[in-house]
């Protein structure tokens, strides 16, 4: 059995050990609160839990039958009805699209003004006792200050993970390894159901592509964040919301997928009893080994002897990713204004990389004639593992005036991680070691952020908004690195190649927004926030620390929204972010895995600022689809980016490195973008749906470091989506996707293009699916050609990267949906449909 299978079938056991207590705790959390209702009240969706704006209510007097007074309900599902005198009514709430509610109500002359607290609609349906939900959201939601793409009506991710979805959002791209940009920009707040994680910190990549698709209900792309988010992330935040029924019953789903890709499974259950409600998931997701060929060849110039230095080399990686998830999620509602929400998530993903190239080293004298010529192999093998552990506890506190509203949060992320690599180069021929390391970095990372938020209604138009936030990151990592001793072929303990890091950060912000109309003309959102940011960094390897003085950060943030028409919107808006440098940008140690192509890290960083002006309008067709068009500019400034230095001779304690590629992170200088996004929803017919997405954008970069190098590139990335329903229980989908080649300071980075074709069957009512997929099936690899030039070097290279799979994926809907009238002996339950 290999190393790789032989650490991860224990990890799978004890997780299935560590969340058995899980399901053993569903099985009797079926405990029923009931409690009788009053008048005023909110009315939101009972499957996403979204407020429902434009219902209809209605107060009928029992006797007569007659209207006596009615309301519609507001943006956030809030309905006011003007007060009756005491008697026998009916209250009768309709909606497009749901079941209407009634309800009996007795007034007497004490119930002046009372509360019916919130009532959930349930959308139309075929059936009333075993009840399949059908989601009638569109999908994509345009909000005042955010996109909302709802995974869940998407047919080709099915099976896949993450970035799979990702790639289907306005203004968002991914590449072949699975990276992401967000109008343009890789400086993204990644959450999770609103809250951050320790995992992301370390590859954003490999844990999104550790999440399956199955499990992702809607993604939140916040182009242009308000106030009341974190400054941090210069292109914006994406929030992934992880599925959670909130539908009353036991009930829950099953996904697996079996492709030569990418494989994963997931469970999710709920069981929920008017005020009370448990939630478990457990997933797990690998992507099968694959080998990926590399091709590079560098020339460089030594100046000093006057010689040129040609690097070839060629050869092969062999990949491997594996991940398991899981969580537990306990909502409780206390006198109908305390809802208390618990949650704990485990995550544990690692990868495995192996291989070998061979490298010819050719230097050349003045006239282009050769000098001297080394031949060398390289073997590589790493690993990398993270298990973390999210933990969160949220207070939501309504009151008896519409909207005002109390939340308070505490939130915990901590992971322990371990990276080990070896790797060792033999002259040919003759495979001779001549140099080697072997690195061992384990490490551990703490994040606890404390949240709390206030709206207050002024009044019925104007709306405020404060709050404040603590965040304590405490970062603990080693790197032991051991040397080979020629020709004993021992390795041993190297100080000047090992460090040690201690990374703390302390941040502290405070904010207000105000929400209000001007006139008839627009609505207005100006929020201020504040950031402190304190630093305490220890780096091992220097010899003097380098002093980190905390800063200020002002954050503004203004959005106007004009509603045109009952179809289009025109929106305006601008943010202000910040991108702090991590300790791995920051840590100075010197990874000399690969002695031609070193990397290290700047203690010297400083935060990169960005901002960002954005206009748009959205165009509602109803049900013939949506358009949307948006434009924005970017100015970055203290740009930090990726930066390759060349030198002939570089001297790493006693060891003295020759022609060799030094790579790490500079604040470059200054970064613009100007671009536009354009995207359609068609539905042409009720059968026949057409997505398409534009988005254009004009970067120029201007390089404080060297002047000589400025940047001018125009980008585009284009992606259609055909989807066909041949019948109510068989569809297809088709989707395709380019992203053009960028230019950044120092290169070109390749073009990326895929497609995917999806079917799924329905069955058993719609309770179950079976979709086939295939992607990239006529060419088993994607060529990624990469130039990088910079000051006395050129480097060209090419990876064939696998991409082509095939895929099944079966899903199955369980569970039985109780919309029964609740009980009215319990007070601490309204007697709403839950």
């Amino acid at each position: 059995m290999s190393p790789v299978k032989k650490s991860f079938y224990p990890v799978v056991r004890s997780f299935w050990i560590r969340n058995l207590f899980i399901f053993l705790f569903l099985a009797g959390a079926s405990k029923a609160y009931s409690q009788s209702g009053r008048l005023s009240g909110k009315i939101v969706d009972s499957l996403t839990n979204q407020p429902i704006e434009y219902a209809a209510v209605s107060l009928i007097d029992k006797m007569t039958h007659k209207t006596v007074t009615g309301s519609v309900s507001g943006l956030n599902g809030g309905f006011l009805l003007a007060e009756a005198k005491a008697g026998i009514y009916n209250i009768l709430i309709e909606a497009i699209g749901f079941f209407p509610f009634s309800m009996e109500l007795i007034l007497t002359d004490h119930d002046k003004r009372t509360d019916l607290g919130t009532i959930h609609l349930r959308r139309k349906t075929s059936g009333l006792q075993t009840v399949t939900v059908v989601g009638g959201q569109k999908l994509i939601e345009n909000k005042i200050d955010k996109m909302v793409f709802n995974a869940e009506k998407d047919l080709t991710s099915q099976g896949g993970v993450a970035t799979d979805i990702l790639k289907k959002i306005p203004q968002v791209s991914v590449d072949v390894d699975g990276n992401v940009e967000l109008a343009g920009s890789s400086s993204i707040r990644f959450l999770i159901d609103g809250k951050p994680s320790t995992a992301f910190g370390n590859n954003i990549a490999d844990v999104l592509q550790s999440i399956p698709a199955s499990q992702i209900k809607s993604i939140e792309v916040i182009t242009n964040p308000g106030a009341k988010y974190d400054a941090e992330g210069l292109g914006g935040i994406i929030n992934i919301i992880l599925k959670h029924n909130t539908v009353r019953g036991i009930n829950g789903s099953v996904s697996l997928t079996a492709a030569s890709r990418n494989e994963n499974g997931s469970l999710n259950l709920s069981v929920r009893d008017h005020n009370f409600g448990v939630n478990v998931f457990v997933n797990g997701n690998a992507r099968l080994p694959a080998t990926t060929p590399l091709t590079s060849t560098r020339i460089s110039q030594d100046t000093a002897s006057n010689t040129q230095v040609i690097l070839d080399q060629d050869g092969s990686s062999r990949f491997y990713r594996y991940g398991v998830e899981s969580g537990l999620s306990i909502d409780y509602t206390l006198h109908k204004k305390n809802n208390f929400t618990f949650t704990v998530s485990d995550n544990y993903f690692g990868t495995t990389n192996s291989g070998s190239q061979n490298q010819n080293q050719t230097t050349l004298d003045k006239n282009g004639d050769p000098i001297s010529s080394l031949l060398s192999t390289s073997v590589t093998q790493s690993n990398f593992y993270l298990h973390a552990v999210n933990y969160s506890l949220d207070y939501k506190r309504t009151f008896d005036k519409e909207d005002r509203e109390l939340d308070f949060g505490v939130h915990t992320s901590a992971n322990q991680n371990n990276y080990n690599s070896l790797n060792t180069q033999y002259n040919q021929p003759g495979n001779t070691p001549f140099y080697g390391t072997n690195n061992n970095n384990p490490g551990t990372e703490t994040e606890t952020e404390i949240v709390l938020d206030y709206t207050e209604p002024i009044s019925k138009k104007l709306m405020l908004g404060m709050g404040g936030k603590m965040v304590f990151t405490d970062i603990h990592s080693t790197s032991n690195v051991l040397s080979l001793q020629v020709p004993s072929g021992n390795y041993l303990y190297d100080s000047t190649l090992s460090n040690y890091l201690i990374y703390k950060q302390k941040v502290y912000a405070l904010y207000t927004e105000l929400n209000f109309p001007v006139s008839n003309w627009f609505d207005a959102k100006i929020g201020l926030r504040y950031e402190r940011t304190n630093l305490n960094p220890f780096f091992s390897d220097i010899p003097q620390q380098v002093a980190e003085p905390g800063y200020n950060t002002f954050v503004p943030s203004i959005f106007f929204s004009r509603k045109l028409n009952e179809k289009q919107t025109l929106k305006l808006s601008y943010s202000k972010r910040i991108e702090r440098p991590d300790y791995r940008d920051l840590n100075p140690f010197i990874n000399t895995t690969d002695p031609y192509n070193i990397t290290t890290g700047n203690p010297y960083l400083q935060p990169e600022i960005g901002h960002r002006l954005e206009l748009g309008w959205n165009y509602d067709l109803d049900a013939g689809g949506s358009f949307m068009i948006s434009a924005f500019y970017r100015l970055n400034q203290q740009d930090i980016q990726p930066y390759v230095v060349y030198y002939a001779s570089l001297p790493v304690g006693d060891t003295v490195y020759k022609n060799v590629a030094v790579s790490t992170r500079q604040n470059i200088g200054t970064e613009k973008n100007l671009g536009m996004n354009l995207f359609s929803d068609l539905h042409l017919n009720s059968k026949f749906n057409i997505r398409t997405n534009i988005f254009l954008f004009y970067r120029q970069g201007i390089n404080a470091l060297d002047s000589n190098m400025k940047v001018e590139s125009f980008n585009y990335r284009i992606n259609m989506n055909l989807s066909y329903n041949f019948s109510g229980t068989l569809a297809g989908e088709f989707f395709a996707n380019f992203n053009s080649p960028r230019n950044e300071i120092q290169g070109k980075y390749p073009s990326f293009s895929s497609y995917t074709l999806a079917f799924r069957k329905q069955l058993w009512k719609k309770k179950g699916s079976i979709a086939v997929t295939g992607t990239n099936i006529f060419s088993e690899y994607i060529n990624q050609p990469t130039e990088l030039i910079g000051s006395n070097f050129t480097v060209n290279s090419n990876r064939k990267i696998p991409f082509r799979s095939v895929g099944i994926n079966f899903t199955w809907k369980f569970g039985k949906l109780d919309f029964k009238k609740p009980k009215p002996d319990n007070p601490d339950v309204p007697a709403t449909i839950d």
